[in-house]
């Protein structure tokens, strides 16, 4: 249980959330990680708060103009020097144990690609309900739907390897389990480890159209299906994107991340 997991983490103008994001992180009984912060050119404070947590585990990269999350997270791959990859939004947290319980997961089963149930809390209302997933994401599930949360993630390097995708604006974390599928299956660990903090200004607006729009360009830029081929699978995505909402949760318990029992008494 002592291999360094590298921790992704993108950010652009999160000043309002990021400390608890990185709290989170340093509250990991799993404690052999790197947390590696890519800043996309911020314009508020960010950098400033980031630079306030004097942990040499903590790595701030920085782009030289703005690129989006997919090339942020492509920085930040190719920088990682662990054999675990987790992936971490900058407005999102993990229960304690989430690294320790996940990594034990994957070392006693052998997987290289797996998920954690995840929560989400909405403008500090918890929906409630947990998300699920299948128990086993073929290559062909993965096509079908994207079933978990990028911050649910963690695979080993060594068996997946580099991944990087195409300049997608939106999607670009599918295409990431679109790249990693091909090299494993993922496996879901049945515990709510993980939890979304939704709020208005991360909130992607949008019409439908716009959103099947995305999915379309998912496929045929960022894979380089034909364009025939990036229909069938866009339609084939919505549908099952349906199902997902009904299948694949069950009624929340005690599944709530407090952030004010993770706060450090130091001011920050």
């Amino acid at each position: 249980m002592d291999e360094l997991t590298s921790i992704i983490m993108p950010s652009y103008n999160t000043a309002n959330y990021i400390s608890d994001s990185i709290r989170s992180v340093l509250n990991q009984t799993y404690s052999n990680w790197e947390l590696i912060v890519v800043d996309d050119c911020s314009t508020d404070n960010s950098v400033e708060i980031i630079k306030s947590f004097k942990d040499t585990r903590i790595r701030l990269l920085k782009n030289e103009k703005n690129s989006g999350a997919a090339l942020s997270r492509n920085y930040a791959l190719r920088e990682a020097k662990g054999k675990w990859i987790a992936f971490l939004d900058s407005d999102d947290v993990w229960d304690a144990e989430k690294l320790e319980k996940q990594i034990r997961f994957m070392k006693e089963r052998r997987y290289s690609f797996t998920y954690t149930d995840y929560r989400i809390c909405l403008n500090g209302k918890w929906e409630p309900y947990v998300n699920t997933g299948p128990f086993c994401v073929n290559k062909k599930r993965m096509y079908d739907y994207c079933y978990f949360s990028t911050i649910t993630v963690v695979y080993d390097r060594e068996k997946i390897g580099l991944i990087q995708v195409a300049d997608l604006r939106k999607n670009n974390d599918y295409a990431m389990w679109l790249n990693a599928i091909e090299k494993s299956d993922a496996y879901r660990l049945p515990e709510c480890l993980s939890f979304y903090i939704k709020h208005d200004d991360s909130i992607s607006g949008g019409s439908k159209f716009k959103l099947i729009k995305w999915h379309y360009i998912l496929f045929r830029k960022g894979l380089g299906k034909s364009p025939l081929t990036s229909a069938i699978l866009t339609v084939n995505n919505l549908i099952h994107g349906v199902w997902k909402k009904y299948r694949y949760k069950r009624p929340a318990k005690d599944e709530i991340y407090r952030i004010e029992q993770f706060k450090r008494e130091e001011s920050i």
